[in-house]
């Protein structure tokens, strides 16, 4: 297949381009750089500066007359093609004159859903992020038409001039197929831009793709983990008796699931080799740790958030001992909604009816997290449609409809798991244990909460269940946890209302049957 003419442009702008290097010889590139330094454990850490998160403000896509009336412009915000032609012409003048890292990579690990990703890096530590968290492979054609990435932290935006917010800038033409990246350093804008331009492309091919984690029980059976950045996707799919599929990133065909990365972006911050065993052992060689401390020894100090408390590590599928390869499964028998609910209502376990599920996964409530996105300090509330709106460009009831259709066609249970703070709200009560958090999930994906004694928990309408063998009893309602019952009750009320008046957007838009499905404020 043909290159598109701004890809052809876009190549011979690279004067000076290093081609598909190693895992390893990027590490020793980066080094040599001084982009990073190695880690006791043989993983390279980075620094990135002033952008520790995503920066959500700095996200356009170009408004033209192919994606003007198909994306949902509610959520996403729009710049010109003028914008978007000044900023790239910054970014070829700049790799005229400067060394850039260029390799070719593909997400989605199903084939016939394969999409081509040429990346073209000013860091060797972002390419070595780009090999470990995308999928190579040599059947893919390096002339393939699929989206090119530039990425070049050295190349910033004149906001006034350039009709942006910042210095710092994420552009996605979806008609050029090009997304460019500058002004910043923190490497997860390639991964999410590269979700983002999934989330519009594989609907079209009826493929529901999805912000969650997945894994593989030994009968086949594989669960979702739907859930933002924080609420333990990454660390609650990684189960030692369960294959991983992949932690972040998928797509539901008629055929069932795949992974869309080929790597883990997981966490690091209060990483224990007790509590994630398999995450903290996948940091090792080729491995990229960002704003970790390091000790004067060179050992990685995951309590320390001097930097940020959005540390990452990006490391391949195939450095989890029990990752599924290649990462595709069958429908899943179970999805979980993960959320940390910063005010400590909600209970840490409760089954949902179909359109419960539809409510929530409307909803999308959680607690943003210290560090994922800058600015962000302490978590807040907040309602994300999908658990994953800033990655969704096209209208959110095309998401919403493909998971009804799944959920009702393959019987799949849907279960919301809470595992932020009980025993009051965040700043007086407590994280959810993760121990009892990994209990509970396991006796949802096994079966065994099926066979409980539920009760409807009030406001909400979930049904929770009385016992879990493991768990004590008194967490599993969250009013028994607080002191003061009043004061549980007015957030419970609260929060409630907060979802009401969130769902106000979808009236008219959605059936009365999933409207009622949420809490009566």
């Amino acid at each position: 297949m043909a290159l598109t003419r701004l890809r052809k442009i876009i190549d011979a702008a690279v004067q000076l381009p290093v081609f598909d290097l190693s895992r390893e010889e990027l590490v020793q590139e980066a080094l040599e750089n001084k982009e990073g330094v190695l880690a006791a454990n043989g993983a390279l850490r980075a620094v990135t500066g002033k952008h520790t998160g995503r920066s959500p403000k700095d996200k356009f896509f170009v408004d033209d007359e192919n994606t003007h009336d198909q994306l949902c412009w509610d959520n996403n915000q729009a710049c010109s093609k003028e914008t978007f032609d000044r900023l790239l012409k910054k970014m070829l003048d700049y790799a005229a004159t400067h060394k850039m890292y260029v390799t070719d990579v593909y997400a989605g690990a199903d084939p016939r859903y394969r999409l081509p990703v040429h990346f073209v890096n000013e860091l060797a530590w972002h390419q070595l992020f780009v090999r470990n968290l995308f999928i190579s492979n040599e059947e893919v054609p390096l002339d393939a038409e699929g989206f090119t990435v530039l990425c070049m932290p050295g190349v910033y935006a004149d906001a006034e001039l350039d009709g942006v917010h910042s210095e710092m800038f994420v552009i996605l033409n979806l008609t050029e197929k090009v997304v460019l990246i500058g002004g910043g350093k923190y490497a997860g804008e390639m991964k999410k831009g590269i979700f983002t331009v999934m989330n519009y492309l594989l609907p079209c091919h009826d493929v529901f793709s999805m912000h969650c984690s997945a894994n593989v029980g030994p009968k086949g059976d594989s669960a979702l983990f739907f859930g933002l950045s924080g609420t333990g996707k990454t660390t609650l799919s990684a189960d030692g008796t369960r294959a991983l599929v992949g932690d972040d990133e998928h797509g539901w065909s008629k055929d069932g699931i795949f992974n869309i990365e080929g790597g883990c972006y997981a966490k690091c911050v209060h990483l224990s080799e007790y509590t994630e065993p398999q995450i903290f052992h996948a940091i090792r060689e080729n491995t990229v740790l960002e704003n970790v401390i390091l000790d004067e020894n060179g050992v990685p100090d995951y309590d320390d958030i001097m930097l940020t408390e959005n540390t990452r590590a990006a490391y391949p599928l195939h450095y989890i001992d029990n990752a599924l390869l290649p990462s595709v499964a069958g429908h899943p028998k179970t999805i979980i909604f993960l959320t940390a609910d910063a005010f400590g209502v909600l209970p840490p376990v409760a089954k949902l009816t179909t359109e419960q599920a539809m409510y929530h996964y409307l909803s999308g409530y959680t607690s943003k997290v210290a560090g994922t996105e800058d600015g962000i300090v302490e978590p807040q509330a907040t309602f994300s449609i999908g658990f994953g709106e800033p990655f969704l460009p096209l209208p959110p009831l095309t998401y919403a409809k493909m998971l009804g259709e799944r959920i009702n066609e393959y019987g799949t249970s849907v279960y919301l798991v809470n595992t932020g703070w009980s025993a009051g709200p965040y700043g007086q009560g407590h994280r959810i244990n993760l121990k009892h958090t990994r209990r509970l999930v396991n006796a949802v994906l096994d079966g065994e909460l099926e066979k409980a004694e539920w009760e409807i928990f009030p406001i909400f309408g979930l049904a929770i269940p009385k016992a879990c063998e493991g768990v004590p009893a008194e967490i599993l309602n969250p009013r028994n946890t607080w002191e003061d019952k009043a004061a549980y009750d007015a957030q419970l009320r609260k929060l409630a209302q907060l979802f009401a008046k969130n769902v106000a957007k979808f009236h008219g838009l959605i059936t009365e049957d999933i409207l009622s499905a949420g809490p009566k404020a």
